[in-house]
């Protein structure tokens, strides 16, 4: 049995910054049904380190649901949030926060709830500005891409008692807030309360959770060759600053491969026109094309870096 920590209803037009400590789970709930609620988080203790949709959709898709991570950007890409459960299984990472420049824009509206504005006020409360706002996380909102590469927004159905789990990884603020967009499908032209509570997780929640491996490439500020945020907004040269590019300079190197005539000739059929005379590139692209089929899928995931 979970342990109640605190319960919150949000009106709206309203969001909340929440203190959700590693171990504690937000329950993001519909109160009546069809809303879309619009989600940031930071790491509770540096917040240059927050959920980075471009990373959560590589490894999960444009609609990440149970069973899967909300990971932070690079250079930490490590495991923040983790869908522990989702009943109505439709959230969104691939469309921006709507913004008072849209509804001023599309429909001459110059102040209209907006879930930027919306998301900038909640989180002023811990000192972060509407420039900290970062993509969010769409819960509830239902999206497609179509086959020309349009990204089209479509009604929902969530109903009253629908409820997202996000159970922290590590110390987050977490920002949740009632999608403003009300002359929009995105909550089928209406906004509705919503009901959040935090728990405490159980030993069986904490062990739901998969395992991340740690990895020497996610870095912490520590590591950093500038570890210091910038205080003022202006941008200067740094007269000291010389280059350290990893790898640099990139040195190619020639590897001789030796083909059976039944070998070139597969080769010669399968090869892409594109590369015309360059046998070089043509088969280092069979080459990886072949080690993505078979190994990048499972290992597409950015790994937790731990404590």
């Amino acid at each position: 049995m979970r342990t109640v920590l605190t319960e919150r209803r949000l009106e709206p037009g309203t969001g909340k910054a929440i203190e959700l400590l590693a171990g504690q789970i937000l329950r993001i709930e519909q109160v009546e049904g069809g809303q879309c609620v619009d989600f940031n988080a930071f790491n509770l203790h540096d917040y240059k380190e927050f959920m980075h949709c471009g990373r959560t959709r590589t490894v999960h898709g444009f609609n990440p649901s149970q069973g899967m991570f909300l990971w932070s950007q690079p250079p930490r890409e490590r495991a923040m949030l983790y869908i522990l459960a989702d009943t109505y299984g439709r959230n969104d990472v691939l469309f921006p926060r709507c913004s008072g420049y849209l509804y001023e824009s599309a429909y001459g509206f110059d102040a209209h709830t907006n879930c930027h504005d919306i998301q900038a006020e909640a989180q002023r409360e811990y000192g972060l500005t509407p420039d900290d706002v970062h993509d969010s996380f769409n819960l509830f909102m239902n999206t497609e891409v179509s086959m020309d590469g349009r990204a089209t927004i479509t009604r929902q159905t969530s109903q009253a008692g629908d409820y997202i789990d996000l159970l922290a990884l590590v110390d987050t603020l977490a920002v949740p807030n009632v999608c403003g967009a009300d002359i929009m499908r995105t909550s089928n032209f209406g906004l509705k309360p919503i009901q959040i509570t935090i728990f405490e997780a159980t030993a069986e929640d904490l062990d739901a959770v998969p395992k991340t491996p740690i990895l020497r490439s996610q870095r912490t500020p520590a590591d950093f060759r500038q570890p210091t945020i910038k205080a003022d907004r202006e941008l200067r040269r740094d007269t000291a600053y010389r280059p350290q590019f990893t790898n640099v300079p990139i040195i190619h190197q020639p590897i001789a491969i030796d083909l059976s005539a039944e070998e070139a000739a597969l080769f010669d059929a399968v090869k892409l026109p594109q590369y015309g005379d360059d046998d070089a590139q043509a088969l280092r692209d069979i080459v990886f094309t072949w080690w993505e089929e078979r190994y990048l899928t499972g290992a597409s995931g950015a790994p937790a870096i731990g404590d």
